[in-house]
This record gives C-alpha cells, structure tokens and sequence, in this order.
C-alpha cells in the first residue's frame, strides 16, 4: 500500500529524513510512533507529493511515485484519488456550515448532488455534527474542527486513511469515537496510517508500529513481538524478605530496600540463578518473582534515548 524506500530529506543544513524505509501493507493500521521533530510529518508530505524529498523512492498502491528525485505526476494523482489525508495542521472555510464544506469536497471527486448529500449526512451522523451542520465553522472548537477535517479525508470512502496526529485537541469522548472509527475502517477492508507522539493513542488501535527517531525507522513490528524483543532488557522484578540485611556485591541489580525486612530488585535479563544463590546464603526468601514485561512508554523511550 505504502513503501519508502531510502527517502532523505534535508531543509538546508537539517536532515529530517535520514535513508527512511518503511512498508505499511494493505489492511493494516499502522502507528508512526516518534517524538516531535523526528520526521513524521514531512514523512506524510513526501508520501503525498506535497513536498519534495532529495533521493529515495516511494510507491503507493503497487505503483512507483517518485524516484530518481522527481514525482511521477500521472501515478500521483492516479493514486490520490484513492487516499484520504487529514493534516496536522490545517485550514478550514470559517465562513461556511460543515455541510457547505463537504458538500464542496464531494464536488471536488466528481460525486452528483444526490451521492454528496447523502454522504455528507453520513458523515455528519457519524463523527457527530449533525446537530450543528448548519453552524459557522469559525464557531466551532478544536475538537470540533477535528471531526470536520476527519469527515473531509473520508469523504470518498478512500481506500488508504493517512492521518497526522488525528486526536489532538479531542476530549476524552472524542478520542474514544475516534479510535472506533478507524477500527471500523480496518472492518471495512481499509487501510490506515496515521503518526502520533501519544503513546496511547497508537497502542490501543494499531497492529503495526514503526518507531522514527532523527529521521531514521528504528523499529517496524507488531507491538507485541516489538515488547518481547525488549524483554531481555526488562528482565525480572523480585522482591525478597529477609530477617537480617542482605549484601548485593558484584551484581547489575536496582535494589530497594522496602521495608526492613523486605527487598525489592529489578534486575536485567534472567537472573534466577544468582538470585538463588543470594537468597540461600544469606538466608533471605523469595517472596514474588516476575517478568518485568515493558510497555509501548518504556520500549519508546529506549529507542529514542539510544544513540546513533
């Protein structure tokens, strides 16, 4: 559906792409997961052509956009038909109702009067704008306005959703019909790819995530087999008790002493061995030992602490 292969994008003496690849297959939601900065949006604008990169290739839907430094203009424009896009940042007509607005965006694809209303009150109903379709957009709030530029990217029921940090500015509410949404748009056979800083926000909805850091994919996998390969580093959590105090020399183990007589140790990699043989020498017992297993936070913040 989408595949970047080497892209590099430099404003002046700024990489903000450094040699990015990345696949998001048919079907998928897949998370962009990255900090501010780290090339999500400018990933987003080259994938539409709305700015140019230096080198690299990018394909969508099977078919080659840009390469050797140039779009290929027909194939964009062939494929932008079937993509829905919801910027970051955007501006909408703050003169007009959201029916007007639709209304115009339906026109725009080449829809008949008859398939514009009936799809802009589909719209409306869904993302719940019905009640204010005759309203002035410059009314609405920010949260509001998301919804609308929501409605505007599904107005030709595309087969490729990209959105650019979708939820920010919704309530809690809103951010819960949002991630529905875009599970109904899997159901429906589509494909969804849409970049977020809010760990949360990708965990909960996507099966796929690729992690950008310095312009640079670091990771691209399913959130679970990204988390197993994190394990090693987690290691174990084990909390010891013990009637006299412990010693802990020669060991890699964060140790917290809890109580007097209790220990809590956070050690990396499997270390029940030497856990074991601490416990019988001095006389300590085992009280609970588990598997630290990382989250999306920890996973995320290890990718983009490393170096390089």
């Amino acid at each position: 559906m989408i595949e970047i292969e080497n892209l590099v994008k430099n404003y002046g003496d700024v990489k903000a792409l450094d040699g990015l690849t990345l696949t998001v297959k048919e079907g998928q939601i897949y998370g962009f997961l990255g900090p501010n900065g780290a090339g999500k949006s400018t990933t987003i604008l080259s994938t539409l052509g709305l700015i140019n990169p230096q080198a690299g290739r990018i394909s969508l839907f099977g078919r080659e956009v840009f390469a050797g430094g140039r779009y290929r203009e027909a194939e964009l424009v062939r494929a932008k038909k079937r993509i829905g896009y919801m910027p970051e940042h955007a501006t909408l007509w703050d003169f007009l109702t959201p029916m007007q607005t639709l209304d115009i965006i339906g026109e725009s694809f080449g829809m008949s009067k008859g398939e514009r209303a009936k799809r802009v009150r589909e719209l409306l109903e869904l993302l719940n704008l019905w009640e204010v379709r005759n309203k002035k957009v410059g009314k609405f709030s920010k949260g509001m306005k998301q919804r609308l530029l929501l409605a505007q990217a599904l107005v030709q029921s595309p087969d490729l959703l990209i959105l650019d940090e979708p939820m920010t500015g919704l309530d809690p509410k809103g951010i819960a019909e949002f991630k529905d949404i875009i599970r109904e748009q899997k159901k429906a056979g589509k494909t969804v790819f849409f970049s977020s800083h809010i760990l949360a926000h990708v965990e909960e909805v996507c099966d796929t995530v690729g992690v950008i850091v310095r312009g640079q994919l670091r990771v691209e996998d399913s959130i679970e087999n990204i988390k197993n390969q994190f394990l090693k580093k987690a290691g174990y959590l084990i909390l010891l008790e013990t009637d006299r105090p412990i010693s802990f020399e020669d060991v890699d183990w964060e140790v917290e002493r809890v109580s007097p007589t209790k220990y809590k140790i956070k050690a990396p990699g499997d270390v029940r061995p030497e856990i074991n043989d601490v416990v019988w020498k001095q006389g300590a017992k085992i009280l609970q030992l588990m598997v630290r297993v990382p989250s999306l936070e920890e996973v995320f913040l290890s990718l983009v602490e490393e170096k390089g």
